[in-house]
């Protein structure tokens, strides 16, 4: 399959790459949507640094005339994190029989904590014959390297990662996500009483499609699903990330003060029926100028493994992932079809 003919929704920090990455691969940029008074009307080449492409950002209230019109191979969302805030592109490109890929981290896997509006897309998709995916740095860094790795353990007792990651690089919805700017009461009334909650409580959270998951929240399901594990119980912890002197950040256009939130750390544990125990931790924060990205995955079993990347770039390897991922996309079944039931992400010299 070749020249893949894509719509960009969301032409923030992302897209940058995401629609470079498309052009590169030999697909083509149909179409663009934003939100922002300051991208709309501009030509896609201002974004990508490139000579003008023909194409201008539209208003992201005339979607379903753009999308109706255009009628392409796929859509990539690069907005926001929760399912619930990407509702209505998901939504609108299921009515319109359009696969769409998002780097929204809780698409990655969202059945285990939006599973209504999980299933209302799922159920859309189907009915009109696309696919409705998450992917991104997870899906390699987070997800296929650690099944990997699993596949060469003769047992395993847990299952442990780490990963940090710079929310300046994301844009201001994941910074606000993490809690970035806030005093730690602040935090701690936002954020972490959350965590404070029975399982009864957070269920019907979970069920009201309203639960705010850490990013590890859905990865550990994905993960579970792909080694086919049957999860018993999931609870998760947030707290902030603090820094003894204060932080610019150009993201949310403020100066973090000494000692409030840069961010949080959340880890997820997961219990399974199996035995095996999923401990996993997620940094997001505005870094110190001495922090930089990690990620970091024990096995623990035998024999013991360990993987560590250092200095990754996320960012980029977050887009090339759903760039990679779009030849998967557009042959898979109809539906919310998390990438866990796909084949495993590959090299594409061409889309």
């Amino acid at each position: 399959m070749s020249n893949l003919r894509i719509v960009q929704y969301g032409c923030g920090k992302m897209s940058k790459y995401t629609m470079r990455y498309v052009y590169e691969k030999g697909g083509t940029i149909v179409g663009a949507l934003d939100i922002n008074p300051d991208v709309i009307g501009k030509d896609i080449g201002s974004i990508i640094e490139c000579e003008d492409k023909g194409v201008v950002v539209e208003d992201v209230s005339n979607a379903r005339e753009v999308l109706s019109k255009l009628k392409p191979d796929a859509c990539i969302i690069t907005t926001m994190s929760l399912l619930s805030d990407i509702k209505d592109a998901a939504l609108l490109c299921a009515e319109l029989g359009i696969n769409a890929i998002t780097t929204c981290e809780e698409a990655f896997f969202s059945g285990n904590s939006n599973p209504n509006l999980t299933a209302e897309i799922d159920k859309l998709a189907k009915e009109n014959n696309c696919t409705i995916t998450g992917s991104g740095y997870q899906d390699i860094f987070w997800g296929q390297l650690v099944t990997s790795i699993c596949g060469a353990t003769q047992s395993i007792k847990k299952i442990v990662g780490e990963s940090w990651y710079n929310v300046e690089d994301y844009g201001i919805a994941l910074a606000e996500a993490h809690g970035a700017g806030l005093t730690l009461d602040e935090f701690d009334e936002k954020i972490a009483s959350v965590d404070r909650m029975s399982d009864e409580e957070r269920q019907k959270l979970i069920d009201d499609g309203v639960y705010a998951p850490s990013y590890m929240w859905n990865v550990n399901g994905w993960l579970c699903e792909k080694l086919g594990l049957t999860v018993k119980s999931q609870t998760q912890k947030c707290v902030p990330e603090t820094y003894d002197k204060d932080i610019e950040s150009s993201t949310l256009g403020m100066t973090i003060k000494a000692g409030d939130a840069t961010g949080m750390s959340a880890v997820v544990t997961t219990e399974t029926e199996e035995g095996i125990i999923l401990e996993t931790k997620c940094v997001g924060k505005v870094y110190a100028p001495d922090e930089f990205d990690i990620n970091e995955w024990t096995i623990v079993g035998e024999p013991d493994t360990t993987v560590k990347v250092q200095r990754p770039a996320t960012v980029e390897l977050t887009c090339a992932s759903i760039v990679n991922r779009l030849p998967d996309l557009v042959k898979a079944p109809a539906g919310y079809v998390p990438t866990s039931s796909m084949n495993d992400l590959t090299y594409k010299f061409e889309i």
